[in-house]
């Protein structure tokens, strides 16, 4: 198991530390209910430093880019960060990703921790664009920053103004005595903050000062599991679960990161005859009308009890005290309100199809 540059830091918090992507992980360390209403609430600090960094530069980035994503990335301006996923040439996603626009013919690509090999491999496979990569996920740390009182309790770390950066956008700049930090406003949670990308041995002074500027905001460290209720709140899809190699990303409701109207790029025919046809399954969101937890893979089931789908992501809302999940099913159960049953302990326990995101601010 790999550990991350702050694994001393997370065991000496008493995180319980779980492998995760080949990566030793804090899983939690108050617990997931006090952790997720630190970020909904405050502030917390994420260690999501498993995560892939490759930097593309050259002329042949952008072409190597537009070709293996479905986003437009020839849209971004320096400084400008887009969501994004890799078609896999069957119609279904490689991975889900941020490319980010560092200069004039240089981005960034961050990808999930459990495919960092498997999407190197992919669009390494597609450079015949002459585009230098790097791989820099073994010596970059990345720090997430979440919640309402982000901004506040890290302004004084930086001579930047934090709540300029708009949403999608970053700034390379300093940040707690470190200088040239990626400061970017993103994040998984849905409220709000900042992801920090520093070197490896920078990343313990940045998590020391961090806590210390937000010590009197109520600033705690925040495991995995916390992260996960967050984004499932908000109805982010998470890779392995809700996304995978056969599902496409117009089954996934990811249209509107494939644009079908740029030049050629990976599966664009098959998307489009997808989108003319029309998809036989939609990703959906739902919540528990009747008591029980949907869990992964679980069936979702007809009034008749016919099997229409599956569980894909689910847990007891912290926010909201309900259950909720998310799962694909038969296009014809996939409209707002609809009746469908999710199948706990061989019983049909009743839920209705709901609008995202489920957590309203």
């Amino acid at each position: 198991m790999k550990k991350t540059a702050l694994y001393d830091v997370h065991v000496a918090l008493g995180a319980k530390m779980v492998p995760f992507a080949g990566y030793e992980m804090p899983v939690q360390y108050t617990g997931v209910n006090v952790e997720h209403e630190c970020v909904r609430e405050g502030v917390g600090v994420f260690d999501v430093s498993h995560m892939g960094e490759f930097l593309i530069s050259g002329p042949g980035a952008l072409p190597l880019i537009q070709k293996v994503t479905s986003n437009d990335a020839s849209t971004l301006t320096i400084g400008r960060a887009q969501y994004s996923c890799m078609p896999n040439g069957k119609g279904g996603i490689v991975d889900d990703l941020i490319v980010y626009k560092i200069k004039d013919e240089q981005y960034l690509l961050v990808v999930n921790a459990s495919n960092m090999e498997k999407d190197w491999n992919w669009i390494s496979s597609h450079n015949s664009f002459g585009a230098e990569m790097r791989d820099l996920s073994d010596e970059y740390s990345l720090l997430a920053i979440q919640g309402p009182k982000a901004v506040e309790a890290m302004q004084s770390l930086t001579s930047i103004n934090l709540s300029e950066i708009k949403y999608y956008h970053f700034e390379v700049a300093d940040f707690a005595g470190i200088e040239h930090v990626i400061i970017s406003a993103t994040g998984y949670t849905g409220s709000g903050g900042f992801e920090i990308y520093c070197k490896n041995s920078e990343v313990k002074q940045v998590w020391d000062k961090v806590f210390e500027a937000g010590a009197d905001f109520g600033i705690q460290p925040i495991g995995l599991a916390a992260r996960d209720t967050l984004r499932l709140e908000m109805g982010f899809c998470l890779y392995g679960n809700d996304i995978d190699d056969t599902t496409s990303p117009l089954e996934a409701g990811l249209g509107w990161i494939t644009k079908l109207n740029k030049e050629d790029f990976i599966d664009k025919d098959f998307l489009s005859k997808q989108k003319e046809a029309g998809v036989s399954r939609k990703l959906v969101a739902f919540e528990m009308v009747d008591r029980g937890i949907p869990r992964h893979d679980y069936r979702i089931l007809s009034e008749s009890g016919d099997v229409i789908g599956k569980v894909t992501s689910g847990t007891m809302s912290p926010s909201m005290k309900v259950s909720i999940g998310l799962g694909y099913v038969e296009t014809a159960y996939s409209s707002v309100d609809s009746e469908i049953f999710v199948e706990i302990r061989e019983k049909p326990v009743k839920a209705k199809v709901v609008k995202l995101p489920f957590y309203k601010k």
